[in-house]
């Protein structure tokens, strides 16, 4: 498994260049096997997670032809099966998007139980109550014990769903089995996350009507067909974004993050701009620096649905919490165990106490560096900023949980000035002969 060294103390300069969202393109694949049609796809991030679930795509026998670049053309009209058992199912949540798209194309679906972090109870119960409104018939207790969902529609008719708590899962999966649902279906207390606003409007392209998404009542006029036959451009990714914003935060360096949505990064910036950074945006870029070196001030955060402070963010702003003067709180509103890393910061001199679903974070604290574990992607995201700001060598293991979701993290990091480097083992920097070098 590969690991990261990171020598901390280095200001961050530079510009960095933001990958295509993961949460789009993954919801966005899945969208594509309904199709009756092919597409290109671009801009598409080269992660682990999109390579699996290109993989269970071809499973399925689609048809997927890489043209470089982040293109990519994807021919679904050779799906032969309506069954998602591939061990990869199993490694990655966002799967889980293939039963709305199964169940659209064939009226019936079998997949194992999607993965994914582990930072809490991820239940699905919502998708498969939004899926019997359509008409299906879901899985029995027996299945889902032996890890295997099955779901299956005589036919799938529009209906009114409310869902009784904010879900992107549930919201993408009701929109794709709607898609091609006889009628109308109207999703109340709908997610407004931009992936769920770019799965709509890929289908939109590709020949769907779906209206609202973005706002919490999204509205589906079923269509027999999906076309296809158009190229479509994956958003940028809001949390890759965050993540560069603030190691240029935490290193009190000077960076500008391009090929990014400002209007997508406002939770984020009004943070960091209450911190004492500065903040500057132009129409596709956000520039983070430093003009002198006085208190960066404590504050605090609260994760929620969007617009509100995204989740996927959380770990990595606790990170920044560490350098900020006196207390800060990290108010966790969406998922239960999402503090896990914690642990990790401890061991390199953070002063952190959990409470319930708050932290609280005391500070300025100069990290140091150590041996930590990257628990999860957004979590081993947080060791990358640690390791960045602390004083001396870090070691990152597992860090193939941290190319889930970032494309060429360490050569883009290394190009804004970081001394960071890839090991296709997990031994310590005592046990390598070339410890003291880059």
């Amino acid at each position: 498994m590969p690991s990261y060294r990171i020598i901390g103390g280095e200001k961050l300069t530079g510009e960095v260049s933001v990958s295509g969202s993961k949460n789009a393109v993954l919801g966005i694949l899945a969208a594509s096997m309904m199709l009756d049609g092919p597409c290109m796809l671009e801009n598409v991030p080269d992660i682990a997670d999109v390579r699996a679930m290109l993989e269970i795509c071809e499973t399925l026998g689609a048809v997927i032809t890489p043209l470089g670049d982040g293109i990519f053309k994807i021919d679904p009209t050779t799906i032969n099966t309506h069954e998602a058992t591939h061990d990869k199912v199993k490694n990655i949540r966002a799967s889980y998007y293939l039963l709305g798209a199964l169940l659209s194309r064939y009226k019936k679906a079998t997949m194992h139980m999607p993965g994914g972090c582990n930072f809490g109870t991820r239940p699905i119960d919502l998708h498969l109550k939004g899926f019997a409104k359509l008409g299906a018939k879901g899985t029995g207790l027996s299945d889902i014990r032996s890890g295997i969902i099955r779901i299956v529609a005589d036919k799938l008719v529009g209906a009114h769903i409310f869902l009784d708590v904010v879900s992107v899962g549930a919201t993408i999966n009701i929109m794709l089995a709607a898609t091609k649902a006889e009628g109308l279906t109207t999703i109340e207390n709908a997610a407004k996350e931009p992936h769920i606003v770019d799965v709509a409007n890929f289908l939109n392209a590709m020949g769907a009507n779906i209206k609202g998404a973005g706002t919490d009542t999204i509205r589906i006029k079923g269509v027999p067909v999906l076309p296809g036959g158009f190229s479509y451009s994956i958003i940028p990714d809001q949390i890759e974004a965050g993540t560069y914003m603030i190691a240029a935060a935490v290193t009190r360096g000077d960076v500008t993050v391009r090929n990014l949505i400002p209007k997508h990064m406002e939770p984020l910036t009004a943070k960091l701009i209450e911190m004492g950074f500065d903040v500057d945006e132009s129409d596709d870029a956000i520039r983070v620096s430093v003009t002198d070196c006085g208190i960066i001030t404590a504050v605090n955060f609260k994760t929620m649905p969007y617009p509100g402070f995204p989740t996927d963010l959380q770990p990595q702003a606790t990170v920044l919490l560490c350098m900020a003067e006196g207390v800060s709180r990290m108010h966790e509103n969406v998922w239960d165990n999402r503090f896990q890393y914690v642990t990790e910061l401890q061991t390199m001199g953070a002063n952190i106490s959990i409470i319930d679903k708050v932290a609280l974070v005391s500070g300025p604290t100069q990290l140091n560096g150590s041996l930590v574990v990257a628990m999860d992607l957004r979590a081993g995201a947080a060791m990358v900023l640690a390791g960045l700001a602390a004083d001396g060598e870090t070691i990152i293991t597992e860090a193939q949980r941290i190319e889930r979701g970032y494309e060429k993290i360490v050569e883009k990091l290394t190009a804004l000035g970081a001394k960071m480097e890839r090991m296709d083992d997990q031994h310590t920097v005592s046990q390598r002969p070339d410890a003291g070098s880059f």
